[in-house]
């Protein structure tokens, strides 16, 4: 990936962050087809481990060793020029893209065990229904609705090998047009706007 320094993040509480503030993932892989990518949530065990799981059928449930490459994006949006009142003094900006992301490189093994299966869905369950006014639990569903589910999928496990992270958030301006983009995003408030402006507060006080 592409990084100029000043892009760089490389804070392991920043990248783990954003892994677990937006855990659905892309999975790169070779197939025998070539590269293949799939999308799917992981839960982050520890800083090298993540598991998640795939239905039987998926390329990734045979592919038992393989080198992956999982791809976590943050928040992203188009940056105006007209945010930045250097644009207004001298002209010479250009529209751009803020974006976070994260890149973990990393080996697949794959779990075929229906109780590891089961306490993943259950921690994965309670995790992402703990907002729900009636949090859905695992048990709920009837016994043999929940087997044969689990008989449907495979777990699987990525160590960590290699983690980059980019975290593109106008660090290559100065402060005047920083705040100019801040603003310009929540006044806009498009999909994922407060969220980008959020992201890009965090990294000013990361700098001080």
């Amino acid at each position: 990936m592409y990084t100029p320094g000043y892009f760089r993040e490389t804070r392991v509480d920043a990248l783990q962050g954003l892994m677990r503030e937006y855990p659905f993932a892309t999975v790169v892989t070779h197939a025998a087809s070539g590269l293949t990518a799939n999308h799917l949530p992981f839960e982050l065990i520890d800083a090298a481990t993540l598991h998640g799981h795939v239905a039987r059928g998926n390329e990734l449930a045979q592919a038992d060793g393989a080198e992956v490459l999982l791809i976590f994006r943050g928040p992203d949006g188009y940056i105006s020029p007209n945010w930045y009142p250097s644009k207004h003094e001298t002209g010479r900006e250009v529209p751009t893209w803020n974006y976070a992301v994260v890149h973990v490189h990393g080996r697949l093994r794959v779990i075929d065990d229906a109780a590891w299966l089961r306490r993943l869905l259950e921690r994965l369950t309670d995790h992402h229904e703990a907002a729900q006014p009636q949090p859905w639990q695992v048990s709920d569903a009837p016994a043999d609705h929940i087997e044969k589910s689990l008989r449907a999928i495979v777990g699987i496990a990525i160590a960590i090998e290699r983690i980059e992270g980019k975290f593109k958030l106008s660090q290559n301006h100065p402060d005047g047009n920083r705040a100019g983009v801040i603003e310009g995003l929540r006044l806009r408030d498009a999909d994922g706007d407060r969220e980008l402006a959020e992201w890009m507060m965090r990294q000013e006080a990361a700098r001080t």
